[in-house]
């Protein structure tokens, strides 16, 4: 009896099964199990003919196999949570200037605590993947994967892997702060204003109409700024995946 489908059918679920697992376009920790099994099958199923079956000889060399695929999956996932954690970080940098850090809520899709806008930012970034059809984008990234980076057992890690990381964390931080740029710095003009009205009236009480205002006008450049969401995340999103795709290459 011939085994090799099912083998190969096995491997394939590693990569796919990483993805979908640890990606927040695909669940990540809020769908349920039987959703991203489900999915992570039928997927599997679909790409499987993609797949060359690599030379089996011992346990050992599939373990490698295995292995090798489990960390292209965690490549692949790493580059596109990066466009999420950028949103979020977007969200963080408002609500810590707002006010809104004093409560938090439960993250659905990281299971943490966060304030309310760094939620409320992943999620929007979650909607316009859909609305903007990414997530198609990132079932095409999987499959030319398997044309880039073929199942192996004698993978290697290339050296620009390291600059491919630095560059995902930067893309992180550097968005992040574009994002939350606009917002920011007219809380930043509030503060001044405020810090310059108290100084040349010292009789007014700025300590307790200070948090209404900054909330007032922090929620009006917000409503203003969040309009733009969309537009910037189409705009990066073939970066992210981009970059995911060099990181993935980088265990080749």
């Amino acid at each position: 009896m011939d085994f090799g489908p099912l083998v190969l059918f096995g491997i394939v679920l590693v990569r796919i099964g990483l993805v979908i697992a640890t990606t927040p376009v695909f669940g990540g920790t809020w769908a349920p199990m039987q959703v991203k099994v489900g999915l992570t099958m039928v997927l599997s199923l679909l790409l499987m003919p993609l797949v060359p079956m690599p030379p089996v000889a011992s346990g050992g060399q599939l373990a490698l196999i295995v292995a090798h695929e489990a960390v292209i999956g965690l490549a692949l996932s790493f580059g596109i949570r990066a466009l999420v954690a950028a949103a979020e970080l977007r969200g963080y940098l408002i609500g810590f200037q707002i006010g809104f850090s004093y409560a938090g809520i439960i993250d659905p899709q990281s299971g943490v605590r966060n304030n309310v806008l760094a939620v409320a930012y992943g999620l929007i970034t979650l909607l316009t993947i859909f609305v903007a059809n990414l997530h198609h984008e990132v079932i095409r990234l999987m499959a030319a994967t398997y044309v880039a980076v073929p199942v192996t057992p004698s993978g290697s890690v290339d050296p620009s892997m390291v600059s491919t990381v630095m560059k995902l964390f930067g893309t992180v931080f550097t968005l992040g702060a574009q994002f939350a740029a606009p917002v920011v710095l007219v809380l930043l003009l509030v503060e001044v204003v405020m810090g310059v009205v108290t100084r040349a009236a010292p009789s007014l009480n700025l300590m307790v109409i200070g948090a209404p205002i900054r909330l007032l006008v922090g929620l009006f450049s917000l409503s203003i700024a969040v309009q733009v969401v969309p537009s910037l995340i189409n705009r990066t999103a073939g970066w992210s995946l981009e970059l995911a795709a060099q990181l993935a290459l980088a265990f080749k």
